[in-house]
């Protein structure tokens, strides 16, 4: 449980942490990987404001201490784009429940592998519905790290900050200035990657291919330059953009060719643009639902990611194109992505699911759950649709309601739970072709 007040935590941490003012010394960094670390997390998360304050203060200390650094994965992509490196595709993991146990799990991971090429995110969707802020998010990975004994960067990233149609309708100024605001809580927090998302305001009915891409290119490049007056001295962090919405139409090379020339021509070569681009390949995000709660196979155009990554890093010198809604795809697709040139794939419902259907996972918690989705979220069921189908699709946003609940579950069940999550990056990364990169990432980053 977390700890009640600031005497109560850091009378636990004498002879681990000594606290001088305001300031914060780890001088033992080994004595908080142990159960310890678990108590500090947790107040991190679900203590009162000054204790959760304070541990929060101790994780970031000792992250320093132990040489664990926030980092941008910039100069990784940008070698990428130059022809440099390559023949993998970078795991972007959105962790939506059970972030410190899984976030253990990609370390342990990592570790295995010998892997520095992966990232861990969560959209601004994801802040809402799981009850994770930035400087949360971040906190609980880095403490992960340390409790896993990783060294070297961690590549955090603000997935999907997405411009939503219905608010720029409505305020456009408004809606701008509220992902400025995420932007620079995100980099605050140590997110040095950006993935910036207008590609809802693509007007498809518009007559020309740059017409239809104006407000996204447009918005992105906005966007784009006040990340650059944001970012740390030294640091510039990695701009993500994307010409079309997963779920929507495949991409095509006139789109990004009609984006990419637009966001450049108003940069003007005053600052460093995207270092990325994500594309619609056929997939959903979460997988389409059959009627049973099962997930219909999708089929991805490697077609498109192969031709628009070469664009993309021969005409512009991107790291190439972004595969979104992989995690549900089958397993024999996995090893296609790198062999086509995909800069990178993110994945996060797969996971998600893994939680839910362990056999671990407790079942009257699940039961709650369930009915709690059915009650609170039945608007959201379309005609035709079964509960299994509602359930599935909005099991997602049950993650910040049961935080602390998820969090209590007993350490033998969270440590089954976990290490199947592990068995499955293992795959993921082996597939992926990140297994070895730790030592090219340190050496580029």
């Amino acid at each position: 449980m977390e700890f009640k007040n600031t005497g109560e935590l850091y009378d636990a941490l004498k002879g681990v942490v000594k606290k001088t003012g305001d300031e914060v010394e780890v001088v033992d960094p080994d004595g908080l990987k142990t159960g310890l670390l678990e108590r500090v997390v947790y107040t991190a998360v679900f203590g009162e404001d000054g204790c959760r304050k304070g541990a929060r203060s101790i994780i970031k200390a000792c992250a320093d201490r132990v040489g664990i650094r926030h980092a941008s994965i910039y100069s990784l992509y940008e070698k990428m784009g130059r022809g440099l490196c390559g023949g993998f595709t970078v795991p972007a993991i959105n962790i939506r429940g059970l972030t410190y146990d899984v976030a253990r799990a990609v370390f342990r991971t990592a570790r295995r592998l010998d892997a520095g090429a992966f990232i861990f995110e969560i959209a601004r969707s994801e802040i809402d519905y799981t009850d994770q802020n930035p400087e949360e998010y971040s906190t609980v990975v880095i403490a992960a790290a340390i409790r896993e004994g990783w060294q070297g960067p961690v590549f955090l990233q603000g997935d999907h900050y997405q411009v939503k149609p219905a608010n720029y309708r409505k305020d456009r100024n408004a809606e701008i200035r509220a992902l400025k605001e995420l932007i620079r809580e995100s980099i605050g927090a140590g997110f040095y990657n950006i993935d910036i998302d207008a590609s809802t305001l693509v007007d498809l009915e518009k007559a020309d291919v740059t017409s239809q891409q104006r407000p996204n290119f447009e918005t992105t490049a906005a966007l784009t330059l006040f990340v650059r007056e944001e970012e740390p001295e030294g640091v510039t962090v990695s701009v993500g953009g994307e010409i079309g919405e997963v779920g929507g139409k495949n991409s095509t090379e006139e789109e990004l060719r009609a984006f990419m020339d637009g966001y450049l021509d108003i940069l003007g070569g005053k600052v460093k643009g995207i270092s990325k681009i994500s594309v619609q390949t056929g997939t959903t995000h979460g997988g389409v639902v059959l009627s049973d709660g099962s997930i219909a196979e999708a089929k991805v155009d490697f077609q498109t990611i192969e031709r628009l990554s070469e664009v993309a890093r021969k005409d512009y010198g991107l790291a190439g194109v972004v595969q979104h809604g992989a995690s549900t795809l089958p397993e024999d697709a996995f090893h296609i992505f790198p062999e086509k040139g995909t800069a990178e794939i993110h994945l996060a419902t797969g996971f998600q699911n893994m939680i839910y259907e362990s056999p671990a996972f407790p079942k009257e918690l699940k039961e709650e759950i369930y009915s709690y989705l059915v009650d609170k979220h039945s608007s959201e069921r379309k005609e035709g649709e079964t509960e299994e189908q509602l359930i599935y699709k909005t099991r997602k946003r049950a993650f910040g309601p049961f935080k602390r609940k998820l969090w209590s579950v007993p350490r033998e069940r969270i440590d089954h739970i976990a290490g199947e999550l592990e068995e499955r990056f293992l795959f993921l990364f082996k597939k992926l072709n990140v297994a070895n990169t730790l030592d090219m990432v340190r050496d580029t980053v």
